[in-house]
């Protein structure tokens, strides 16, 4: 084989090259002072992806072992966990768990069995999430946009406790169907609820009977001193409802500041530097009535301008901020908020709006001419 030499080529490509074609080293090493030869090195080593090792019969009985193994592993572990159960759908998952200021998506297999909706790990035989069909109450699909910077479909469960589960799956409105269709045989009543996608975990500690929430979202709070404590950002989760404006501080899990919907003056987004790392940020600053008089409470996050909207409207006398304003999708029927639908489509079934269309058409050519 002749050497080549590709000056355009990067660490991918060689990365690529050796995992594809593989590489073997050979070397005779000596290291010798002043002439007289001490150490001597013999290499023999081959480098390459599995694949290609298993092609050449390199590593073949240590891999048929491996798989052998974990086969049989799992085989067990399953059999154990959902014993004498039938299984009527099986497939990759994560359930969103929230405890404190301790909040991931954790992973494992997801089984529909005729009587539990059930989330396993079966490497470390540790159940993560269960519940007996007959618990579930209602149930709602729900868009977001990963960390990957993809949208993605959640699956939202109303439990009869009161408690909002998030599910992702390998194919989630494959799930919410199977489950839909297992629950109907079982003569299970759910409904669909479309606002069940606002709620959360820490809505079921702070509700009161008869509060719904209208909107909610990460965001950061200026908390006022404390102490010996400057006043300073705190990350949180920021909520709307028929009743208050609130904010949930992740770090002490409670409510860390509220304000009854009647003392809301107005609201104004501006920008300002929170700290000496982030410079220019946007900030929602809210006017409300206090003991005092009128006082200002600032926020930061996603989507400030919505907020502005709704809390405007309600500051004007307004039962629903225009921001919120609800709309039924041509497509499915489902209620949502009417801005969401032309700016962001529908959440339920994926319509989009002509609009909205025409938009990404041209975003793609804009970015295709650049």
């Amino acid at each position: 084989m002749e050497p080549t030499r590709n000056s355009h080529a990067t660490l991918v490509d060689l990365l690529d090259r050796i995992l594809d074609k593989g590489l073997v080293i050979n070397a005779d090493l000596i290291i010798s002072v002043a002439g007289i030869p001490l150490i001597g090195v013999n290499l023999r080593a081959a480098l390459a992806g599995m694949e290609t090792m298993l092609k050449y019969g390199v590593m073949k009985d240590w891999d048929e072992r491996t798989r052998a193994w974990e086969s049989e592993h799992r085989k067990k572990v399953e059999i154990t966990a959902i014993s004498g159960e039938e299984i009527i759908l099986e497939m990759f998952g994560s359930h969103y768990y929230s405890q404190g200021i301790y909040t991931a998506w954790r992973m494992g297999r997801i089984y529909l069995t005729g009587k539990r909706l059930i989330l396993y790990h079966p490497s470390f035989e540790e159940m993560l999430f269960e519940t007996p069909l007959e618990k579930i109450k209602g149930m709602a699909l729900e868009r977001e946009n990963y960390f990957t910077g993809k949208e993605r479909e959640n699956l939202c469960l109303l439990l009869e406790s009161g408690d909002v589960v998030r599910l992702h799956a390998l194919d989630t409105l494959k799930l919410k169907e199977a489950l839909e269709q297992r629950m109907s045989t079982l003569g299970l009543g759910w409904e669909e609820v479309p606002g069940l996608a606002a709620h959360d975990e820490r809505t079921a500690i702070f509700l009161s009977q008869g509060e719904e929430v209208i909107c909610s979202g990460k965001m950061w709070y200026l908390m006022s001193p404390r102490g010996i404590m400057a006043e300073s950002w705190k990350p949180g989760h920021l909520y709307l409802s028929n009743k208050r404006l609130c904010w949930w501080y992740d770090f002490e899990g409670k409510v860390g500041f509220e304000i009854p919907l009647d003392r809301i003056v107005g609201s104004s987004v501006g920008t300002r530097d929170l700290g000496t790392a982030l410079k220019g940020a946007k900030v929602l600053d809210v006017v409300y009535l206090n003991q005092g008089g009128k006082e200002v409470t600032s926020f930061s996050g996603e989507g400030l301008s919505e907020w502005e909207k709704a809390l405007n409207g309600i500051a004007s006398g307004k039962e629903l901020a225009p921001a919120f304003e609800m709309e039924t999708c041509p497509q499915c029927g489902q209620e949502a908020p009417a801005n969401e639908l032309l700016e962001m489509g529908c959440r339920y079934c994926g319509w989009v709006s002509p609009r909205l269309k025409r938009q990404l058409r041209q975003s793609a050519l804009d970015r295709a001419t650049r």
